[in-house]
C-alpha cells in the first residue's frame, strides 16, 4: 500500500481534493492510504464541522494556522511545517492541487526530499506573471513528477516549456477534477430557504473578489457603476466578499439596485448558477461551473487560463471595461448551444489514481 500526503490551502481545494479522496476510500482502499494537511492559508468560517460532514469531505489529519500573513511569511512557515509531517508520515507521494501557496510549499518540500510530486491542474498558464497564482503553477510544475492536465491546451504549455513525458516527469490529460466535483455537488445542491424569495425571478450572478480589480478604487467604482446599469433592467444578485466590502465602505460607495447577499457555500452557489440566465465573474472557478451549468459567462478579467470557454463562445472576456460587457450581453441575448465535453467526462480521479497505482 502507497501512502500519500495531499496538501491543501483553500476551501475550492478541498471540494476538488474531496472527489479524488472518496473515489480512493471506496476503491482504492487496497492500494493507497491518504493523510490530509490543511495549511490554513485561506481563513474559511464556512470550514466547519457542518462543512465536512454536509459535503462528504474528509477532515484533515493536520491543521496548520498559516493565513493571514505575507506570501514569503506564509509559505516560509508552510515549508517548515510540511517538512516536519512529511518527515514523519514518510510518503511514497505528495499531492497538490492548483495554484496556492500551499500547492507550492508541498511541491517544494516533496521535490526536495525526493519524494514524487503529483500536480492536479497543471500546465495551466494565464501569461500574466504579476498573478502569484501563475507563479505558483510554474514551479510546481518545474518539480512535479506527474502532471495531470485538464485540457490538452494545459499538455501543450507545458510542451512548449519543454516538460513532457520522460523518465523523470509523466505529462498525463486526465480532464478536469473540477468537472467530476461539480457532476457530485449538484446532485446534493438544493437552494436555501434563505434565497427562495430572491432566486423566484430572472436574474444575473455577478462575483468580484480578486485583487486586481478590488484594490483599485477607480477600477471597482466603475465595475459596481456598470453592475448598477445592468440591474436596472435584470436583476443582479451579488454573494460579496468580506474583502470587497470591506473596500467598498472604505470608499463610501453604497451599491444602488444591485442584490447583495453574503457569501454562500458551495451547495448554494451551484444552486444560484443553476438558477442564472447569466454569469459575471472574476472567478476562474466559477467561468467553468457557468459552462457545466450550461450558462454564459462575462469574464470580468484581462486574461483566462480556461481559454477554450473563449474559443467555443461559451464565455467572453471583458475586463472592467463597461462597453465590452454591454457588448457581451447584446452577443449573450442569442441561444447558445452548448456542447459538454471540453473539461473531461467526469472521471478525472480514476484516471489519476489508475496513473499513480500503475507507475
Amino acid at each position: 500500500m502507497r501512502k500519500i500526503v495531499t496538501v491543501l490551502g483553500a476551501r475550492p481545494q478541498f471540494i476538488k481534493a474531496a472527489t479524488l479522496s472518496r473515489i480512493l476510500r471506496d476503491h482504492y482502499s487496497k492500494d493507497f492510504l491518504e493523510k490530509i494537511i490543511h495549511t490554513g492559508q485561506h481563513y474559511d468560517k464556512n470550514m466547519s464541522e457542518i462543512f465536512f460532514e454536509e459535503m462528504k469531505i474528509p477532515k484533515p489529519d493536520y491543521n496548520l494556522s498559516t493565513g493571514g500573513k505575507s506570501h514569503g511569511q506564509m509559505t516560509g512557515e508552510m515549508l517548515i511545517e510540511i517538512e516536519k509531517i512529511i518527515s514523519m508520515e514518510k510518503p511514497e507521494i505528495v499531492l497538490v492541487y492548483g495554484d496556492t501557496n500551499s500547492t507550492l510549499a508541498g511541491a517544494l518540500v516533496a521535490s526536495k526530499m525526493n519524494i514524487p510530486v503529483a500536480h492536479v491542474e497543471a500546465g495551466l498558464r494565464s501569461f500574466n506573471m504579476k498573478m502569484p497564482e501563475e507563479i505558483n503553477r510554474i514551479l510546481s510544475d518545474r518539480v512535479s513528477t506527474f502532471l495531470f492536465c485538464p485540457t490538452p491546451t494545459a499538455v501543450e504549455n507545458l510542451k512548449k516549456e519543454g516538460i513532457f513525458n520522460s523518465n523523470k516527469q509523466r505529462v498525463v490529460q486526465v480532464g478536469d477534477i473540477m468537472y467530476d466535483a461539480f457532476i457530485f455537488y449538484k446532485k446534493l445542491a438544493k437552494i436555501s430557504p434563505d434565497l427562495l424569495n430572491i432566486t423566484d425571478k430572472k436574474f444575473f450572478l455577478a462575483t468580484i473578489h480578486r485583487q486586481e480589480t478590488t484594490d483599485n478604487p477607480e477600477i471597482l467604482g466603475s465595475l459596481f457603476s456598470t453592475l448598477e446599469k445592468i440591474a436596472i433592467d435584470k436583476m443582479v444578485i451579488l454573494p460579496l466578499h468580506p474583502r470587497t466590502k470591506k473596500l467598498l465602505n472604505e470608499l463610501g460607495f453604497s451599491p444602488k439596485n444591485i442584490t447583495i447577499i453574503d457569501p454562500v457555500g458551495y451547495l448554494d452557489m451551484i444552486s444560484l448558477i443553476e438558477k442564472s440566465d447569466l454569469v459575471l465573474t472574476d472567478s476562474g472557478g466559477l467561468q467553468k461551473e457557468a459552462y457545466f451549468s450550461r450558462k454564459p459567462c462575462i469574464i470580468l478579467r484581462e486574461e483566462t487560463e480556461w481559454v477554450e470557454l473563449l474559443e467555443n463562445n461559451y464565455a467572453r472576456l471583458t475586463g472592467t471595461n463597461e462597453d465590452q460587457i454591454f457588448e457581451a450581453l447584446e452577443f449573450f441575448k442569442y441561444p447558445i448551444i452548448f456542447n459538454q465535453g471540453l473539461f473531461g467526462n467526469g472521471n478525472s480521479a480514476e484516471k489519476i489514481l489508475e496513473t499513480i497505482k500503475n507507475l
